[in-house]
């Protein structure tokens, strides 16, 4: 028996079919001509779904930096309020207040109207990092003037309602949730203990420890809501800098109790009343 290569066997067996081999090789090629035209429509319609995509990445960025600048103004705007209302004293209290208030109405009207309009509409949750800050700000400012005015607090209904106007009545409008408005006022009690340091300072201990007691009540509700929230890792850590502020004006204001006695009138004065700032004396 003669054992053949590999070589010759294929030679073989093309010699013996020839016919056979013939079909497969046109079946092939009539399977990639048919298979070419296919593979172009799916390219072509990835291409469509990709530029589709992009067009809508690009629009995104392109608007999450017009909120991020729009936020960015806000800030700045309502840390000028801010430090208006803390030019209050005795003397200008109205004056001073009278002019945050038109500070804080102007930032509203320029500022907050972009904002609002670059958002409404729209699923403005997506761009909640990039406008929360300036939110968070604006929130410390108007319930700074709110309390200053009238000793109460200003909520998230009236801060709402108060953007309404700004809104295309046809879409939907831009709403401040509740997250936004929490990290907002727990920075209104750092601002809160820096006006009742300057409040004792000039006398007004009644004041300051009336706002102690609104800082302390905050704090007390907060304390119940915070571990209930699902996104509270910021809040954590601002319900710690807000328990400083509460700790440092109770002391400042236990301070004026406990040692105001020690403290002499002014070089010329006829009040022979030692106690300090209006607060009583002690009796021991």
């Amino acid at each position: 028996m003669l054992l053949l290569s590999p070589l010759q066997r294929l030679f073989l067996m093309a010699s013996s079919k020839p016919q056979h081999l013939h079909r497969i090789a046109e079946a092939s090629l009539l399977t990639s001509a048919a298979k070419k035209p296919r593979s172009m429509t799916t390219v072509s319609a990835m291409k469509d779904g990709f530029a589709t995509y992009t067009d809508y990445l690009n629009t995104f960025n392109d608007k999450r930096e017009r909120v991020v600048k729009a936020s960015r103004d806000i800030n700045i705007n309502s840390k000028k309020v801010i430090f208006q209302v803390h030019r209050i004293s005795k003397s200008n209290r109205e004056e001073v207040l009278e002019k945050a208030e038109k500070d804080l109405a102007a930032v509203t009207s320029q500022y907050m109207s972009r904002l609002v309009k670059e958002l409404q509409g729209t699923d403005f949750w997506k761009l909640r990092r990039a406008y929360s800050p300036g939110v968070q700000e604006y929130i410390e400012a108007a319930t700074l003037c709110k309390f200053c005015k009238s000793g109460t607090l200003l909520d998230l209904a009236e801060i709402n309602a108060t953007l309404l106007p700004l809104s295309d009545p046809s879409l939907e409008p831009l709403q401040i949730n509740v997250l936004d408005y929490l990290l907002g006022l727990a920075d209104l009690t750092g601002e809160l203990m820096r006006l009742a340091i300057g409040r004792i300072s000039e006398g007004e201990l009644e004041y300051a420890e009336n706002i102690c007691r609104f800082v302390r009540d905050i704090y007390r509700e907060l304390t119940l809501v915070v571990p209930q929230m699902d996104e509270n890792s910021e809040m954590k850590k601002k319900m710690e800098v807000m328990l400083q502020s509460v700790v440092k004006i109770e002391t400042a204001c236990f301070g004026v109790h406990v040692r105001g006695s020690e403290y002499i009138p002014s070089l010329g004065s006829t009040n022979q009343n030692y106690s300090y700032m209006g607060a009583s004396a002690i009796d021991l």
